[in-house]
């Protein structure tokens, strides 16, 4: 009846950083990076950016990471 979904973001990277995570994620649909800090009773996700506004993407499928 009911089927787990797969997830849809990967984790590229982690670490500590000022008493939290700091994390890297992949959205394995769009290929789009986002910077997520989680700690201190707040979390944030944010998407990755160049120095041209445009989104910072890895080549889909994410079979490497």
């Amino acid at each position: 009846m009911f089927q787990k979904k797969e997830d849809r973001f990967l984790v590229k990277s982690r670490e500590g950083f000022q008493g939290g995570d700091l994390v890297v994620l992949v959205d394995k649909q769009t290929g789009v990076n986002y910077v997520s800090f989680v700690g201190l009773g707040a979390a944030t996700f944010t998407p990755l950016v160049d120095r041209d506004g445009k989104p910072l993407t890895d080549s889909l499928p994410l079979e490497n990471l």
